[in-house]
């Protein structure tokens, strides 16, 4: 009980006068000062109150930095390359993991190391950009929009030959007992 005294000091416990209730403990928990609008209605323990007035988010989403991706330095060829496939299959959108996924199938093979770390910078991007970007409803950033990569990846989404697209296997042979 001392502990949300202590740590939640907006929460006062009152004792349940009925000895029929069927309570965990003996307290109820009331909030002793309803939330104003300047306060957070759920203030983390330890936290300062001043965290939830200055980080907002803006509204447009266009602003939102994006995260750095990971340093992936020392990484050698046959590492990247199996990486870059699994991360093409995963994205979080059906759409563009099976754009991804089949463009990595027909392309990654024959890509040189510089090309696949192009590409692994390419896939550090919204999966919803890189989407809108391969099938030309969006104009694509000026740091990709003549790229070779992007191109490749715009001729492929275009599917001219109408060919049926599936989300590739993963082993491409069976493994070796």
């Amino acid at each position: 009980m001392s502990f949300l005294r202590t740590s939640l000091p907006r929460l006062t416990p009152l004792i349940s006068s009925r000895p029929s209730s069927r309570l965990l403990s003996n307290s109820v928990i009331r909030l002793s000062n309803p939330p104003s609008k300047s306060n957070d209605p759920f203030p983390l323990p330890f936290s300062s109150p001043d965290l939830a007035q200055n980080n907002r988010l803006s509204d447009d989403a266009e602003e939102w930095a994006l995260p750095p991706p990971l340093d992936r330095t020392g990484e050698d060829a046959n590492t990247l390359r199996s990486r870059l496939i699994y991360q093409t299959r995963k994205r979080g959108t059906l759409e563009t993991d099976l754009i991804l996924s089949t463009f990595a199938k027909e392309f990654l093979p024959t890509m040189s190391v510089d090309e696949m770390k192009e590409f692994d910078k390419l896939l550090d991007e919204p999966d919803w950009d890189i989407f809108y970007w391969s099938v030309q409803k969006r104009e694509p950033p000026p740091r990709w929009k003549d790229t070779s990569l992007l191109k490749k990846l715009i001729q492929h989404a275009k599917n001219e030959g109408k060919v049926v697209r599936m989300m590739p296997a993963l082993m491409q042979k069976e493994p070796e007992l």
